[in-house]
């Protein structure tokens, strides 16, 4: 999912929650197969969260830097970010 700053904002939103329901469809479908998946309500909101967060961050950064290397280095931020902050509620 590219950010181009003539896109509404909108439509790239609408395509952060289609991807964060599909990441979090992993889990969901994963709790029906084996114990050793085991979310509640509160997980998923949590990740929810998370990922949105994630998502809208990278779509409002990415559309303030022109060049490809700007867009890796925000790239690489928001998912550094989000991976300290997943793996520290993980840990918990």
């Amino acid at each position: 999912m590219t950010a181009h700053p003539g896109q509404p904002l909108g439509k790239s939103a609408v395509g952060v929650g289609i991807a964060t329901m599909l990441i979090l469809s992993v889990p969901a479908i994963a709790m029906q197969f084996t114990d050793e998946v085991v979310w509640n309500i509160g997980d998923f909101a949590a990740a929810a969260g998370l990922l949105v967060g994630a998502g809208l961050s990278f779509l409002l950064l990415a559309r303030r830097v022109g060049t490809a290397a700007g867009r890796a280095a925000v790239t690489v931020s928001v998912l550094t970010a989000l991976a300290a902050v997943w793996a520290g509620l993980a840990t918990g």
